[in-house]
């Protein structure tokens, strides 16, 4: 009897066993297809692992697998050994990891049935590849010298040409005859990088992984990718696994941003495991981005330990007539805002519009105002399933819950006290644009967020408006601060930023630093002079004298010297064990019990803090408490991780308690 063990997308950190029915026959070289096996009451799909010679389970007890899968070939070797570090450092199961990186149609017992797409003869404008820079030339001279693996952090600031360095070093890899690898960070971001590299190479077969595809679609770009027909990739996060037997080259866009991290189900950072399968496969990997994070930039400067990052930089930009914006900060203490607009943002948006020129006014806080309160007895639109409160969405007439979705119509009067003179408190880019075509009347007013762009097709038809000169003021959040070039775009006003400069996260600093350099690097980036305001109450912070001086490397060392001072990553590693229950008291004991492990002595490198509720305490009905752990060794923190992951299933919980484990927590 032969015997197959199978990786399922279960809960449980194992594989099963199963038993080959005659007249089946499988080889060592059928590790890594796809079966259908009997599991419970249902049947799911799975992973052959391997073909051992005996099983723990007793012959009788043994089922036999449904079928075997061969619409696709074996999954290749480097795939597993991608899936199997990740399964070690993010204490996954290894089903749960390797079927999760499948697209959909891959894992469904019926999956749809494949329609040939319909071929559109659509002509690509093949574009000339513009000159090089010095530094453009001396980075992509630096980056082909060795064709085996080195990390290189792309540092280039904002219009620096980064892209056109990608480029190139895409040429190179595709006349080799390989494969290459290009992750941003956002799907908003890979239209306009989809057709530059489209019209860069019109014959080589480009596909795009994200999950806007449909189901179909995304399998059929998957399978090219996977057997060689496509041989360029684009893709976000999930696409660092997509399997490619001839990649040369991954490249990482905008490596610091947030959206790299998957927050729930395998919680993995998509730029680490590139860098881990760049290694793995002997190939180069560039991070490129104007503000890096500050792990890549110790990782790529940090003196006392031996580089992991090459640094590149790019200080220029590429437009040769173009230069940095000018940064200023406008004091708030000594001006009186006009719906929280200073006089001097005013003007400079009416000079904009005198000479036609586009401004954007950047407020990172979407819909029409924060809260909804009663003047007569306090009430405030809290939100009933999370510790929260609803955004007033005018526009809609709703109150609406950024963190669970929950919504309700706007009441007409206070469910309270029924006084009707309820008003919105703070402002959203929804009321910001209400206050500036009040302002400017005859100004075309554009706003951009989640509520205006919520497909990709909407993005793209407002990204055409404002290229096609159709828009004379933005009004936008975080979805305008990175990727895109606007050559009219010549004014920035930044609002609300103060905010992030106290906040108790300690990320948050470089993340405001990030998203200010990046949203000032929408100004100025062609033959026009950018000029970009920041409305502030402290004008003398450090962050803000860095911005001014576009001086990230002053910031980052700074960032880096507190971190280290206080023991925060990069110079310590973390992990978060995070409970959630109906009621707070059970995520506590949960995490209590967690602490009380008796084998915690036996690794005495690692702490372990008292758990403590989270920032948004209740989410979606369901009360959150975290644990930190933590430990100056990486080793060490793993070691410890992976012995205490069987005392975790372990402790007896509440049905509706859920926990998980997550490695480099991001979030706080």
């Amino acid at each position: 009897m032969q015997l197959v063990r199978v990786a399922l997308d279960v809960p449980l950190d194992r594989c099963f066993d199963y038993r080959v029915p005659e007249g089946v026959s499988l080889t060592a070289a059928d590790v890594g297809v796809r079966v259908r096996v009997p599991f419970g009451l249902k049947s799911r799909i799975g992973i052959v692992v391997d073909l051992p010679a005996a099983s723990d389970v007793g012959d009788s007890q043994l089922k036999a697998l449904e079928e075997v899968l061969r619409d696709t070939p074996p999954l290749p070797p480097d795939w597993f050994q991608l899936c199997q570090f990740c399964a070690r450092y993010y204490q996954v199961p290894l089903g749960e990891v390797m079927l999760s990186t499948l697209p959909a149609g891959l894992r469904r017992i019926d999956p749809p049935k494949a329609r040939t797409p319909r071929r559109t003869a659509s002509a690509v404008e093949t574009t000339t590849p513009p000159a090089l820079t010095d530094e453009q030339a001396a980075a992509l001279a630096a980056i082909s010298a060795d064709p085996g693996f080195s990390a290189y952090l792309l540092h280039g600031v904002t219009g620096s040409g980064k892209t056109e360095v990608y480029l190139r070093l895409v040429e190179r890899v595709l006349a080799a005859g390989r494969q290459v690898l290009l992750m941003v960070p956002e799907i908003n971001l890979t239209p306009q990088l989809e057709a530059r590299v489209s019209a860069r190479f019109p014959d080589a077969q480009l596909v795009s992984l994200h999950s806007e595809l449909t189901e179909a679609a995304r399998t059929r770009h998957w399978r090219a990718a996977f057997e060689g027909s496509a041989r360029i990739v684009l893709g976000t996060r999930l696409a660092v696994f997509t399997p490619m037997p001839e990649l040369g080259l991954i490249v990482v866009d905008e490596e610091h941003d947030a959206s790299f991290k998957q927050q729930d189900g395998m919680r993995y950072s998509a730029r680490d495991v590139a860098v881990f399968r760049a290694r793995d496969r002997d190939i180069p990997i560039v991070l490129g981005s104007a503000t890096p994070s500050l792990e890549s930039w110790a990782n790529a400067t940090d003196t006392r330990t031996p580089a992991r990052y090459r640094l590149i930089s790019l200080t220029e930009r590429a437009v040769q007539s173009a230069r940095l914006p000018a940064v200023q900060r406008v004091d708030t203490r000594l001006e009186k805002l006009q719906d929280g607009l200073s006089d001097r943002l005013l003007k400079a948006i009416s000079e904009r519009l005198a000479r036609r020129e586009q401004s954007l006014v950047f407020l990172n806080r979407r819909g029409y105002a924060p809260v909804l309160t009663c003047t007569a007895c306090g009430w405030i639109s809290h939100c009933r399933r999370c510790a929260a409160n609803l955004v007033l969405h005018l526009a809609d007439g709703r109150l609406r819950c950024h963190h669970c979705g929950f919504e309700i119509r706007v009441p007409k009067a206070c469910p309270t006290c029924g006084n009707q003179d309820i008003l919105p408190f703070g402002r959203g880019t929804q009321r910001l644009e209400e206050v500036l075509s009040e302002r400017f009347p005859y100004a075309r007013i554009l706003r951009v967020d989640r509520d205006s762009a919520k497909s990709r097709k909407q993005w793209e038809a407002l990204v055409e408006r404002i290229r096609g000169d159709e828009v004379d003021i933005l009004v936008g959040t975080q979805m305008l601060a990175k990727g895109h070039d606007f050559p009219k775009l010549t004014l920035v006003g930044v609002l609300g930023a103060d905010a992030a400069l106290f906040a108790a996260d300690w990320r948050a600093p470089e993340r405001l630093f990030a998203q200010l350099m990046q949203v000032a690097g929408r100004a100025g980036r062609a033959e026009l002079p950018g000029e970009v305001l920041i409305q502030t109450q402290y004008p003398e912070h450090p962050l803000y004298a860095a911005l001014v001086r576009h001086d990230y490397a002053a910031f980052a060392n700074a960032q880096l010297k507190e971190r280290e001072q206080a023991g925060f990553p990069p110079y310590t590693f973390q992990a978060m064990l995070r409970a959630e229950a109906p009621q707070m008291a059970d995520a506590i004991a949960y995490l209590a019990s967690a602490l009380a492990w008796d084998g915690a002595a036996e690794h005495p490198e690692v702490m372990l803090y008292d758990p403590v509720p989270m920032r948004l305490a209740r989410r979606a009905n369901m009360e959150r408490a975290q644990l930190l752990i933590e430990s100056p060794s990486r080793r060490a923190l793993q070691v410890f991780l992976t012995a205490w992951r069987d005392h975790l299933a372990a402790i007896k919980a509440p049905s509706r308690l859920r926990w998980h484990l997550e490695v480099d927590p991001y979030e706080f």
